[in-house]
């Protein structure tokens, strides 16, 4: 019955079709699937294959994109892509118009079925680092190291339909089982050698790179966030688990200075390290996402300065989720990536996300007081060398073009203190009961990261959830020409240039060492023919003394700076000892701490009626 019924059901369709139009209506492709083979790479290229979705016109334009968000510069990644063809459903060729350097126009656009090219990377061609020349800034870039590597910053890999970056995104990677992708995606393909991530369209491709390399990472979570850190290090010099230390430090405290601001369940650390020697990525810095960032630096470093550099640049990558990725305009959330209108609020951007990567550490006490404000006047210092008097809205909408792409670098250093100077007019203002946090979270939960504001509605809206005085500074200082009185908002909460005294180290005579170091035997040495410090004078030494031991512990060249940042912790007037070796003898003397006095002129605590509200600013 159900074959007899399945039979009259296709007559009848036969008969519908013959006395209608003579073509079967085809089932509508609303995505866009895509696979990117990394097995089979050849002269160092990666072939990229493209299923097109159903198409209504005559033509189609396919395109890499131009500028991606957070870089601000214009790096063509169609450069990047060779002998770019289209296909039929029967694998006939159909012609294609190379339109520029990153547009394709494909004609016959209704019968395309695929497209297919040839992807190049740039870390191996890489001479200066990029960011702001004429090459990709490496955090953005790509690079393909057949069954070793491959950095996959998909604007690289995958470009866009004319009028299509909105349906959805099918991307398949098939890979040596000996490499694991790192990313937030989610792989739904249960093959070792063969991933699957699905994204609601083409922005979000781009705003998750995947790192493809033989597994090094840790995980851990942080207030039901979890983290993932993956490392590629070429020589196998570092590991994820010797770097994390730092990163889980700094980002326990990044959440706890954040609070409720952010949802994110899974954030991911994608940290390259290049291989000097050779033709590799020399842009060093990173790149935010929505729920990731990408980390380029030297192979070479120490471990110890890695560290804190990965701690510095993550932390303002991480602090990016608040904006622009949750608080943003239209034009961010509908990037072009072709022909981009540009923002005016990079002060608040970058610089808002600049200013927390530094006041969270003071918040969360990583640094001290001191050291904020150290941060803060070279960033005085800094602003002032750029032009101080252009309006910062009218460079942010220009930041592409001369001259204000020369001004782009004032982002990390006017907008910073922007945001300071609102954060301290704030917390005057509410009598240190809030600051430029709650105001990034009430923005945050008024518009989030699906819905966007117009740019010439943020100062409106922000005075509108602060104060009118706000809104004054940012019509004068950044919307005009007048350069911010640094000095009248530090002494708001009691802060002002002064006299700073501060404990010195027992080893120096000012700067100069009145030790030194014997590469060949590893000895740390009193020198000779100088002026001894307090210190070792009342101790006893003598030039050429070998310094084997402070208080029980051993020291060598190897570890002096260990030694050198210990002695910071005595107290005037402790019982010293110090184990030398003095004409080939041993011998043990004993003193007490003498702690040297340094004074220079730096912004410090002044007034302390203004106290209350000084820590509220810091630590509130």
């Amino acid at each position: 019955m159900k074959k007899i019924l399945l039979s009259l059901t296709i007559a009848a369709l036969v008969l519908s079709c013959k006395s209608g139009s003579n073509t079967v209506s085809k089932k509508e492709i609303n995505e866009i699937g895509v696979t990117i083979d990394l097995n089979n790479v050849v002269d160092d290229k990666v072939l990229v294959t493209v299923k097109v979705p159903t198409i209504t016109s005559d033509e189609i334009v396919y395109q890499l994109p131009k500028i991606i968000p957070g870089t601000y510069s214009e790096d063509d990644y169609g450069k990047y892509i060779d002998d770019l063809k289209a296909f039929d459903k029967k694998g006939n060729p159909i012609a294609v118009t190379k339109k520029d350097v990153n547009s394709w126009t494909i004609a016959d656009a209704k019968n395309l079925d695929k497209v297919t090219y040839l992807v190049n990377d740039t870390y191996d061609i890489e001479k200066g680092g990029g960011f702001g020349g004429n090459e990709v800034f490496s955090p953005a870039g790509t690079n393909i190291d057949a069954g070793k590597n491959f950095m996959l910053n998909n604007h690289g890999f995958v470009g866009y339909f004319s009028d299509k970056k909105d349906l959805t995104y099918k991307v398949t990677v098939l890979h040596p089982e000996t490499l694991f992708g790192a990313t937030s995606l989610t792989d739904t393909d249960a093959s070792a050698t063969s991933d699957l991530f699905v994204t609601q369209r083409y922005n979000d491709l781009v705003d998750n790179p995947i790192m493809y390399s033989k597994p090094d990472f840790t995980s851990f979570t942080v207030d039901g966030m979890e983290i993932l850190f993956s490392v590629y290090s070429a020589n196998g010099k570092h590991t994820a688990k010797s770097l994390s230390g730092d990163l889980e430090k700094t980002m326990r405290a990044q959440k706890k200075f954040l609070g409720p601001i952010n949802s994110n369940k899974k954030y991911t650390v994608l940290l390259y390290l290049s291989d000097m020697k050779k033709k590799d990525a020399k842009g060093f810095g990173a790149l935010e996402h929505n729920t990731s960032t990408t980390v380029v630096f030297p192979e070479m470093m120490p471990a110890g300065s890695l560290g804190e550099q990965i701690k510095d640049v993550v932390s303002h990558e991480f602090f990016h989720i608040v904006t622009p990725l949750s608080v943003h305009s239209n034009e961010i959330h509908y990037f072009d990536f072709n022909t981009p209108k540009m923002s005016k609020h990079l002060w608040m951007y970058e610089g808002v996300t600049e200013y927390f990567a530094n006041l969270f550490q003071i918040n969360q006490g990583l640094i001290d007081e001191d050291d904020f404000y150290q941060r803060m006047v070279s960033k005085i210092k800094n602003a002032k060398r750029l032009n101080d008097k252009m309006p910062f809205t009218k460079m942010s909408a220009n930041v592409l073009d001369k001259p204000y792409k020369d001004q782009y670098l004032n982002v990390y250093e006017k907008g910073a203190l922007i945001a300071m100077c609102i954060d301290i007019t704030i917390r005057e203002k509410s009598n240190g009961e809030r600051g430029i946090l709650d105001l990034m979270q009430k923005l945050s939960n008024e518009f989030g990261s699906s819905k966007p504001f117009s740019d010439d509605e943020l100062f409106d809206k922000i005075v509108a959830l602060t104060y009118p005085e706000v809104g004054t500074f940012l019509t004068t200082y950044v919307d005009g020409e007048t350069p911010i009185p640094y000095d009248e908002y530090f002494a708001k909460v009691g802060v002002a240039n002064t006299t700073i005294k501060k404990p010195g180290n027992p080893f120096l005579n000012g700067t100069s060492p009145s030790i030194s170091g014997i590469p060949a035997t590893k000895e740390i040495v009193v020198r000779a023919n100088t002026d001894l410090t307090p210190f070792l004078t009342n101790i006893g030494a003598k030039g050429e003394d070998v310094i084997l031991s402070l208080n029980g512990k051993d020291y060598n060249l190897d570890s002096i700076s260990e030694m050198m940042q210990s002695v910071q912790a005595w107290k005037e007037g402790e019982t010293v000892t110090m184990k030398i070796k003095r004409a080939g003898k041993e011998q043990t003397l004993t003193g007490k701490a003498i702690i040297p006095i340094t004074e220079s002129q730096g912004y410090n605590a002044a007034d302390a009626s203004k106290n209350n509200l000084k820590q509220a600013w810091l630590k509130g």
